[in-house]
Order: structure tokens, then sequence, then C-alpha cells
């Protein structure tokens, strides 16, 4: 059965951190860890996420592409003002998207001359724009980036209010966005969602698929799980993922979805 895990994180110690970082680990979560996992979850790719404490030095990143011989893909955090050429190169590397991790930050003004000509050249290149953000941000900010003719990847359950879950009107109102059919959803890190987390994406997960359709989903371990790894593994994701989706052919068809979209 042909699968992917759409976010894992791939670092170590000695790298070089970013200035602003809100958290640092005090471990490693090298590519030659990651990959066992894939092969006992059975799957057949898997998609690096740059961290964000990392910022945009995507060096490891590239190194870890280049090493797992067109396995995985990556998305990468990148400035603006980043040349054209370096954004081809990149491509070339199997980079297929950037990250903005705007969760507890300053939203930036995208409609800013170096954001649009930046989404310009994402967009001529066909990449993604992974999105995390809080629900009650996220159709303005969607709305902006649709602008651009950008498809857009919503994070981890799309991150409503924890306290009011499926009842937030926010999250209604990011399932109004299925409509363009340029929205993916990432079913990830439920943990990532409050206390109750698995108890929210077992009621979102009904929504989601009414509102975005199996082929606008996808599945993301989020190994190694920062800030939770105390409390989380990878066997434990992928086991909640066929408790939340127990139907065989609906959950293989989450899993293959983004084939495309990701370039496998």
């Amino acid at each position: 059965m042909f699968g992917i895990d759409t976010h894992a994180h791939v670092f170590h110690r000695d790298l070089p951190l970013a200035r602003n970082r809100r958290y640092a680990p005090d471990y490693d979560a090298r590519l030659d860890t990651y990959l066992p996992e894939l092969d006992k979850a059975g799957l057949d790719h898997g998609v690096l996420v740059q961290p964000s404490f990392l910022g945009t030095d995507n060096s490891y990143l590239m190194e870890c592409l280049a090493r797992a011989g067109g396995r995985l893909r990556g998305i990468a955090v990148l400035d603006p003002a980043t040349p054209e050429g370096e954004l081809r190169a990149l491509d070339r590397a199997g980079i297929v998207g950037i990250r903005l991790n705007l969760v507890g930050r300053p939203l930036p003004d995208l409609d800013a001359v170096a954001w649009r000509d930046f989404f310009a050249c994402v967009a001529a290149l066909g990449w993604q724009i992974e999105l995390q953000r809080c629900a009650c941000d996220l159709p303005a900010l969607v709305s902006r980036l649709r602008d651009h003719d950008l498809t857009v990847v919503l994070d981890h359950f799309t991150l409503p209010d924890p306290a009011r879950g499926i009842a937030d009107p926010a999250f209604t109102g990011v399932c109004k966005l299925a409509a363009s059919r340029r929205v993916w959803v990432k079913l990830s890190g439920a943990y990532r969602n409050g206390p109750h987390g698995r108890a929210f994406a077992r009621a979102a997960y009904p929504r989601l698929r009414d509102s975005f359709g199996l082929d606008r989903l996808m599945w993301g371990s989020d190994w190694p799980h920062t800030q939770f790894e105390a409390t989380e593994t990878y066997a434990a994701s992928r086991s909640f993922l066929d408790e939340l989706i127990p139907d065989e052919a609906e959950r293989a068809t989450v899993l293959a979805a983004p084939r495309d979209l990701f370039r496998f």
C-alpha cells in the first residue's frame, strides 16, 4: 500500500539555531532514526519540514534529502528575499514548498512587495505554502495566499480554540475554505490541540472529511513530536491514524492522496 508521512522533522544538537527561536531541543532526531520508523510503519515516502528553531538555514534538510535518494521531499523555511536562482536550486533538490509557522508571532504583511514577488516565484515553481496558525486567523491568511494562486496546506487539524474544539466558529470558517480545492489539511499533531486533542481530532475528522474530501486530507506523524517527546512516539501516532480512520480503504486514500502534491 502506497503511503506518505507528510510531516516530520530532522535535526541534531550541533546545528546552528535561529536567534528568535521559541524552543531548542536537547536531543538528536537524525535521518537514520527517522527512516526505520517509516519502514516499520510500512510507508513508502516522507516529507521533512524545516523546524522553526533552525530558521532559514535549510542545509541539514537538504543534506538529508540528498542522502534519502528520492524517498523524501522537503518543506523549507525561507526569507522572502531569497533569490529566484536559489529557489530553483532548492526545487531541483527536492523542496516542494515553504512553511509559514506563525504561531506566537506577529502576522507578516503578505501584501508587501517582497512577499508578492516571492509568492510569484513560489507559484511559478508549483510549490505549496504550509501554514501553521490558529484557526481564527486562517481564512484571512488563506485568502491572501490564494490571491497569489498558491496551494495551501493547513497544519495540525487547523488549530481551533482548544476550549471550543469543533464548536469554535473559526473551525467552521476553515471548513468553508475547502470550496477552492486548493487547500489541504494535515491530520497531524492532534496533541497540539490542547489536553483533549485526540478527542477533538475524533470529532473534527468527519467534519474535515465531509468538507474537504479525502483527496484533500493528508497524514503526518509529527515525529519527533517536539515538546511532546515524553508522551508521544511514532508508533502511537501511526496507531492513532488507524483509530481515527478505521476504514482501511478510506485510510489508504488519505495516506496516498498527496502523492502528486509532493511530486512522488
